[in-house]
């Protein structure tokens, strides 16, 4: 295992240096991680914005103790030219990981591996390990953290200092969240924890003998700021959160008997709650180069008194000064610039409220035939075309194991179904590929689609791109059994994938998830095969809206059109089958307002259901080729 970590190299942008940081800030994000780390086992690189590597010079005192080389953009593995950095490629040059979150949980899962002991940094990835994992596209808290407040920061930082710049509205997204309530998995027992601590506090508010005068003083500053006794306590020590629990065991009864509902809540410690995780480490390099650039405008510092605390509070965490130290990161004393009068405070109640404003309309009243009625009486209803090759099947008897979703962990019928399944969208991909072409398998799960497209087509380059690591690392084992050498496996959100390509496929892509593929393809002028999923999930989200077409939004709400993908999710084989006609006529119509909108972009797009149609409740196809 050890030799294996050794020969991942990481790749980071290097577009100039400021202060005491390099930029971009997901560089500075990265090299201050690996310091808190303390992490050897990269070899590090730093892309230079310029191709003339010669040119360039990083100030060795703000790299810590890092031995980083500089390479030039076009001299990185293949693999890496098409994602966007940081990114973290194996030597083989086959499997890669891109994007800021992604490469850094990898950093902290190698840095446990190789050192077991080291479980603060394992803690970093929070709760059931999930801190960051979700992808920016449909996790609002990624993307604050992964890309928008560096973006703003940046943003800040590049402007003029000579004129007053108010607050970015990400940063006020910042302060409002962590002024919310805090949520975590034993939430009802600290809060009740809290509740006694509360109680104890008010019963001492009463005159006290001399001998006790130390005592009180301690439990009235316990009263009047609770974050020093107890969220504070917990924080700093996991070894606590158990003595909490002990206790609540044996509290009054009168503290068992409230409601939840009473209970006093929980304030924010750290970004996520009470606990240090890494989004704290991403933030904290972009406050602190907001906050350093800020001090001369006390107007804009005393706005955020919640962002404030929390920066002082992360120089506390063991290991982060050192860190910093190592990264050449000078902590801002903030109290003697921060005067935090509460009646001054900038009213940012309003930031950033957009996303949510967007989806307000999320529960819906009432069924699809309204909707359906109200499209048919302007001429539009579900339309699909006939199956190109609705016979056509591969020859799976004769394939290696590895090549069949059945050696996959599924049951024999579930298996013959995705057979099924990939022989409609191999069919029509074999249909449009040519030697030499790349092809892409977006959100592709084990390598179901993207293995087989590889083993039968061996003239053409096959990418798989998959979020989750497990699920990529399973293909990745058995493309190396099957011994393909025109295979590479990215793990990444889509938008860090912006290589060329000739063709994307993704099976059974969830939500908006179809959408997105169908933009890379369409920005690429690629062909698309895709067959969508959980119609129910798609929602409006920063970059899509809905209805997706000109004709669609001219006859339809967005509130209207959700209540198609929401009926487009019945189809399960269970339900009356005149509940499944209407649910295949929902999907039908969520994707033929998919397909205009390619239209509009000179594409031809024709949606077919895929042979046999009991191979999915989900047996839509959509195939689009650019014009």
């Amino acid at each position: 295992m050890k030799d294996s970590v050794t020969e991942e190299h990481l790749y980071l942008d290097f577009s100039h240096q400021y202060r005491d940081s390099i930029f971009p800030l997901h560089t500075s994000v990265s090299l201050f991680l690996l310091s808190y780390c303390d992490c050897k086992l990269f070899k590090v690189f730093l892309v230079p914005a310029g191709e003339d590597v010669g040119d360039q010079s990083v100030t060795k005192h703000l790299l810590g103790d890092l031995e980083v080389h500089l390479i030039s953009r076009c001299q990185l593995p293949p693999v890496v030219q098409s994602c966007s950095l940081p990114a973290v490629v194996v030597k083989d040059g086959k499997f890669c990981r891109a994007g800021l979150s992604v490469v850094l949980r990898h950093i902290i899962q190698k840095t446990y591996e190789a050192d077991p002991s080291k479980k603060n940094v394992l803690e970093l990835l929070g709760f059931k390990k999930t801190c960051l994992k979700a992808c920016a596209e449909v996790s609002q808290w990624t993307r604050l953290c992964e890309i928008s407040i560096p973006q703003a920061v940046e943003r800040f930082l590049t402007a003029s200092p000579d004129h007053y710049q108010s607050i970015p509205p990400d940063i006020l997204h910042l302060e409002r969240k962590l002024g919310e309530p805090v949520r975590v998995h034993n939430d009802d027992k600290i809060r009740r924890q809290k509740l006694q601590q509360q109680k104890a506090g008010a019963k001492t508010a009463g005159p006290v003998l001399d001998e006790e005068a130390r005592e009180e003083e301690k439990m009235v500053e316990m009263q009047e700021n609770p974050l020093s006794s107890l969220e504070l306590s917990i924080a700093f020590s996991k070894m606590l959160v158990q003595e909490v629990s002990d206790s609540v065991s044996m509290e009054a009864p009168h503290i068992r008997r409230t409601k939840t509902s009473d209970l006093p809540l929980l304030d924010h410690i750290f970004a996520e709650g009470l606990y240090f995780t890494l989004a704290d480490m991403v933030l904290f390099p972009c406050i602190h180069h907001f906050l350093a650039s800020s001090k001369n405008q006390g107007k804009i510092l005393v706005n955020l008194p919640l962002i404030t605390s929390w920066y002082r509070r992360v120089q506390e965490v063991p290991g982060v000064r050192k860190a910093a130290s190592k990264c050449n990161m000078e902590f801002l004393q903030l109290p003697e610039l921060m005067p935090v009068p509460e009646e001054q405070l900038q009213d940012f109640s309003s930031a950033a409220h957009e996303s949510e404003e967007e989806n307000e309309e999320g529960h819906f009243i009432g069924g699809p035939r309204p909707t359906m009625t109200k499209l048919m009486e302007n001429g539009i209803e579900a339309k699909f075309s006939p199956h190109p090759c609705p016979n056509w099947t591969l020859d799976w008897t004769n394939f290696p194991a590895a090549v069949s979703p059945a050696e996959g962990k599924m049951s024999r019928d579930r298996a013959l179904r995705k057979q099924q399944q990939l022989n409609n969208l191999v069919a029509a991909v074999t249909k449009l590929a040519k030697p030499g072409d790349v092809i892409v398998d977006f959100c592709s799960g084990g390598g179901h689609v993207g293995i087989v497209l590889a083993h039968v087509m061996p003239s053409c380059q096959v990418v798989l791109i998959e979020n989750k690591e497990l699920s990529l690392m399973r293909a990745k084992d058995r493309s190396d059994e099957l011994g393909l050498n025109n295979i590479w496996f990215i793990q990444a959100n889509l938008d860090y994938f912006h290589g060329t390509f000739n063709i994307g496929v993704a099976l059974h892509a969830c939500g908006v998830a179809t959408d997105m593929v169908i933009e890379h393809c369409i920005k690429a002028q690629a062909a698309f095969v895709i067959s969508p999923c959980c119609y129910g999930f798609i929602q409006n989200t920063v970059k899509f809206k809905y209805p997706r077409s000109h004709q669609f939004k001219g006859i339809l709400s967005y509130k209207e059109h959700m209540i198609l993908c929401r009926f487009a999710d019945q189809t399960a084989l269970q339900l009356p089958p005149e509940r499944r006609l209407i649910g295949k006529q929902c999907m039908g119509l969520v994707d033929l307002d998919r397909a205009w909108a390619a239209e509009a972009c000179h594409y031809s797009v024709q949606v077919t259901s895929m042979e046999p149609e009991s191979c999915s409740p989900k047996n839509n196809m959509v195939v689009g080729i650019p014009t």
